[in-house]
């Protein structure tokens, strides 16, 4: 957590196949705010929940994530994000 910055979540989506939009960083700006406040990284119910709160119903689902973050949203925001793993995730 303490070596991320922009830049590094930059290469990890280059890495990815991933060009960050400022959508992608409204999200790894919740996920990062959620593991600030609660020391955890938001799971996938979570990370829906505070997406919504922070940013609206329409970019708060799991198929709006789904876009931005295919495959495991709540897992690829965490690593993008420089955050562990969310616990629940396999």
């Amino acid at each position: 957590m303490t070596d991320w910055s922009p830049e590094v979540a930059e290469r990890l989506a280059q890495e990815e196949g991933l060009t960050l939009t400022e959508a992608h960083w409204e999200v790894l700006r919740v996920a990062r705010d959620f593991y600030a406040r609660f020391e955890m990284a938001p799971a996938m119910r979570a990370l829906v929940k505070a997406t919504r709160l922070a940013l609206g119903d329409e970019k708060g689902s799991s198929i709006y994530l789904m876009g931005l973050f295919p495959e495991s949203p709540a897992r690829r925001v965490a690593r993008l994000g420089g955050l562990p793993k969310p616990t629940n995730c396999l």
